[in-house]
């Protein structure tokens, strides 16, 4: 697998390693151009985002003297802790913002179609949330019902009710603090109805980041004399820094963005506003501390913040409330289905060991010649500790793939194949950031796709073998993805026209339990209980070079 440069930064960005620029940016984080003297207040703002269901601490992928090291963070009761504790240090003057993908991504999450939040959120202390792309995965009422019960406000302003086009949620929500007014306005990505599975967003439509957007900059900044204005925003770290550099955003001072869940380590000084993004899963908060003097916003600092659960031990209190959301789904969702002798995870845009498997599974269990799976973001990493397997449970399952659907198998020509891998990854890699759309490559197994990242838009594959030989673009391949409710039935996974569909009788969840159960060795150490060895041969390096070979 071959990276050349700008994806090796993309990867390490991913990781935590780097921090984002455009050509025409320079970073702007920690900035302290404070009159010390005179500062006369602070004030704090604390992000969390995409936490996509985590409840509890657990396996986290850091990048460390080039090699991949992991360790325990999140939890809600943590973050909880960490919150008190950074309360406590500016009393009356913190405000904390959830940047959405809250309710979706964990077995706990899908079980309970996100009941288990309200009462939990309720109690974390958060002060203004946005809904993200996931939001919708229960429908429309299910959401509307989760939201309106946090007792927190929700803003977004570019989701409306389909029957009447009035809005879901309110725009924008301000806060004062000692004289110093802030202001914060909610966007979430327009383009969720394609994103997700469009029966999701049945009776919601969205808009995009147009001239409402400018006018409603211009009325909060100045209408409600907002001293300082954040967007926050959740459409991924190449749009959110775009959106930083247009003419629109010259009232912003802020972006707090989320969705691609970057680590960004330090402020990205867009050309009008500054960016951030806090990582996913509850593993990190960004803390950005703002000093005025005499009212006037003179210096910021930035921290991404681990949550380390030996920094920040869980809140009993909250603690119990997660726990006891937990109680009704535990015995299904820690039920065992084999086990891992190597750590599985997903942390890479092209090609990872968790969605190998993933593919792997669907291709033999269909006899599909090509299986392919969406370019999910989320999935903790499942370690292996002390020389023994890991055990791998329906939980994890549940976080590596968050909507089980039932698989669905057809026929199409090599062009057909051709013509949606340039998609896909123009949807990736594409030059102009607008033109982005969710930022992981879409995975498969049974092809071995050798493309350059940075060609022009509709040139960027170079080679497509299958079955070890060149495919034929008029010749016809078997396929197997899974349903995305909404779509026309002869859609797989965004390829149209499908010939010979046929939806199976079994979920994915279905397929890989058991793969796991027939096809992983069985370990004498585990009193016959079976565990996967079978990925160790997949592996990863960086070498010179300006193509991919994706296998």
């Amino acid at each position: 697998m071959k990276f050349n440069l700008k994806t090796s930064l993309w990867i390490l960005a991913v990781l935590g390693i780097v921090s984002f620029t455009s050509c025409n940016q320079v970073t702007g984080g920690n900035s302290d151009n404070r009159e010390t003297a005179k500062d006369t207040l602070s004030i704090t703002v604390l992000q969390t985002a995409d936490i996509h269901g985590q409840l509890d601490p657990h396996p986290e992928l850091f990048w460390e003297n080039e090699q991949i090291v992991f360790k325990e963070r999140g939890g809600l009761a943590n973050i909880k802790t960490l919150f008190n504790e950074e309360r406590q240090k500016n009393p009356g003057r913190t405000v904390i913002v959830d940047g959405g993908d809250l309710i979706q991504g964990s077995g706990y999450a899908a079980l309970s179609e996100g009941r288990i939040f309200p009462e939990i959120i309720s109690n974390m202390g958060y002060d203004v949330i946005i809904p993200g792309n996931w939001e919708v995965v229960y429908g429309k009422d299910r959401m509307m019902d989760i939201m309106t019960n946090y007792n927190t406000p929700v803003i977004a302003q570019n989701m409306f009710h389909e029957e009447d086009g009035k809005e879901l949620f309110p725009p924008y929500w301000t806060k004062e603090i000692e004289g110093v007014k802030i202001g914060f306005i909610g966007i979430n990505d327009p383009d969720v109805p394609v994103r997700q599975n469009p029966i999701f967003s049945q009776g919601m439509t969205f808009s995009g980041i147009e001239d409402e957007v400018k006018e409603l900059i211009s009325t909060v900044k100045k209408e409600e004399e907002v001293d300082v204005l954040f967007l926050v925003t959740h459409m991924g770290v190449f749009k959110q820094v775009d959106l930083a550099n247009q003419e629109m955003s010259k009232d912003v001072d802020y972006i707090l963005g989320n969705d691609t869940h970057e680590r960004v380590r330090e402020l990205i000084q867009g050309k009008y506003a500054k960016v951030s993004e806090p990582g996913a899963f509850g593993s990190f908060v960004g803390k950005l501390t703002l000093h005025f003097v005499d009212g006037k916003l003179v210096g910021d600092e930035y921290e991404l913040m681990d949550v380390n659960p030996e920094v920040y031990p869980a809140d009993p209190e909250l603690q119990q409330l997660v726990d006891k959301a937990k109680e009704p789904y535990e015995d299904h969702l820690e039920t065992m289905v084999g086990h891992t002798a190597t750590p599985i995870y997903r942390y890479l845009n092209v090609e990872n060991p968790m969605d190998n498997m993933i593919t792997d599974a669907a291709r033999w269990k269909t006899g599909a010649d090509i299986s392919i799976s969406n370019g999910f973001r989320f999935g903790n990493p499942i370690v292996p500790e002390n020389g023994e397997p890991a055990p791998i449970t329906r939980a994890n399952l549940w976080n590596l793939l968050p909507v089980n659907e039932k698989v669905k198998t057809g026929k199409v020509t090599g062009q057909q194949v051709k013509d949606w891998l340039e998609r896909e990854m123009h949807n990736v890699f594409a030059q102009v950031p607008t033109e982005r759309f969710g930022g992981w490559l879409v995975r498969f197994s049974g092809m071995e796709v050798d493309f350059n990242s940075q060609g022009n838009k509709g040139e960027r594959v170079k080679s497509i073998t299958i079955k070890g030989e060149e495919m034929q673009m008029d010749e016809y391949y078997t396929i197997s993805a899974c349903v995305r409710p909404g779509d026309p039935i002869d859609n797989l996974c965004r390829i149209p026209d499908v010939e010979d569909v046929e939806v199976k009788d079994y979920t994915i969840h279905d397929v890989v339990e058991e793969y796991l159960q027939k096809n992983s060795p069985v370990s004498p150490k585990l009193d016959g209980r079976a565990y996967c060895e079978y990925l160790g041969e997949y592996s990863f390096s960086t070498v010179p070079g300006t193509e991919y070979l994706f296998q």
